[in-house]
């Protein structure tokens, strides 16, 4: 079932369970998430009001559909908002609930000071176009540091921006500082055109800037957008999470000779290879996440001094939004769980719900990405809480991250 739940290949996806398995001395792992899926399913197709016996795949995603309408417009009242299709009135709102709500919300960041000096040395000719100036220093002064770099991913070609990120190989950890996340909502008036095909392409209008610290809100095209807040708010607190995952992460770099060149691969590349567990490469996230969870007293002393606990700490978008409006209890825990029905499995995730319903995706090109995505994360996560495996990953994080073993194949390939 998960290997159907996943789209994996076999059988290279059993081989790679069963060398979690027996390096973690064969705990069933796999057997009981299984029938962890198979229940939650159960009770919430029940909850729906739905046979599980003789329910079908669309009639699944359909009640679903109807769930996550009346959730968004439940979510947007309790923001304050009138009407919930209306974007002007609610992405404002959106972005001061992100903003007030209780969550860390600190990263480790490149300085302004050194991200000014970085564009001093390579001017983005064409944002400098677009805002007037022709002067790199006059742009510096007039508009925000956060906004330009935002900008430089949209208006800039693909080949200048791998050129600038390629200068970060340079910078150093004294380059970086704590600060608090920030979310900025971009002006239609300046931005609009620029940033239209991006969210054309992404399905939605949020992205965020790993080094800086910085969400974008983007411009929408359009004045009225059924689930715009049950899709915005949730990606808003995804990409506080992404952050701070990151922050992480290049703290945790921070006595590697070789910092600036992982800052550029991590930014370009975003590698999975950060450890080997069983013979399976697993990113930083599965092993952000897993310590994430555990008590203080249990705070690995190889983080230390660099990574503290609260760096680790991570709260799901759901667990957030439910204490919020209490009505989104139902999406809470359930963002790794699906049902296979026909080709396409059905997922109960509820940032896949939210971009279906927002984008009116029809049964069978409906979401499921970020569902799978939780769902190898928690594989992963559930293999690591054993004891063998869990010193395995920390011996390779201890060795200041050496590269692992090349494996014939990852588990993420598949």
């Amino acid at each position: 079932m998960l290997s159907e739940l996943l789209g994996a290949s076999e059988p290279l996806f059993t081989i790679s369970l069963e060398q979690l398995e027996r390096g973690s001395a064969n705990p069933s792992a796999d057997v009981r998430l299984t029938a962890e899926i198979i229940g939650k399913t159960h009770m919430q197709m029940k909850a729906l009001g739905l046979d599980p016996r003789d329910t079908t795949g669309k009639e699944l995603y359909q009640a679903l559909m109807n769930l996550t309408a009346k959730h968004d417009t439940f979510l947007a009242n309790r923001l304050g908002g009138k009407d919930p299709e209306d974007v002007h009135e609610m992405l404002p709102l959106i972005k001061r609930m992100a903003e007030r709500i209780d969550i860390p919300k600190d990263a480790w960041v490149l300085k302004h000071s050194v991200a000014k000096k970085l564009l001093k040395a390579c001017p983005p000719k064409k944002v400098m176009k677009q805002l007037g100036y022709r002067s790199i220093d006059s742009m510096l002064k007039r508009e925000p540091i956060d906004e330009i770099y935002g900008a430089l991913r949209f208006a800039e070609s693909p080949q200048w921006l791998e050129n600038f990120l390629q200068k970060y190989k340079k910078l150093t950890p004294a380059d970086f500082e704590t600060r608090r996340i920030e979310i900025i909502h971009l002006d239609s008036k300046k931005w609009g055109a620029t940033t239209e095909s991006f969210v054309h392409k992404k399905r939605h209008n949020i992205t965020h800037l790993k080094e800086l610290g910085v969400i974008l809100m983007l411009p929408m095209p359009m004045t009225r957008m059924r689930g715009i807040t049950i899709t915005a708010l949730p990606l808003l607190l995804h990409y506080i999470n992404e952050i701070r995952l990151y922050s992480a992460y290049f703290k945790m770099q921070q006595v590697n000779h070789k910092f600036g060149e992982i800052l550029v691969d991590t930014l370009i590349a975003d590698p999975s290879h950060h450890a080997v567990m069983a013979g399976q490469h697993i990113h930083w996230r599965v092993i952000q996440r897993y310590f994430g969870k555990l008590e203080k007293e249990s705070h690995p002393e190889i983080f230390e001094p660099h990574v503290q606990p609260e760096d680790l700490h991570w709260r799901k978008a759901e667990e957030v939004l439910y204490r919020l409006e209490p009505a989104l209890h139902f999406w809470h825990d359930m963002d790794y769980v699906g049902l296979s029905m026909d080709e396409r499995p059905v997922s109960f995730n509820l940032m896949d719900m939210a971009v279906s319903y927002v984008n009116q995706l029809p049964y069978g090109s409906h979401a499921i990405y970020h569902f799978r995505e939780s769902l190898w994360n928690e594989i992963f996560m559930r293999y690591m809480g054993q004891r063998a495996l869990e010193n395995q990953v920390l011996k390779q994080l201890d060795n200041e991250m050496i590269e692992p073993e090349t494996m014939a194949f990852s588990i993420r390939g598949l």
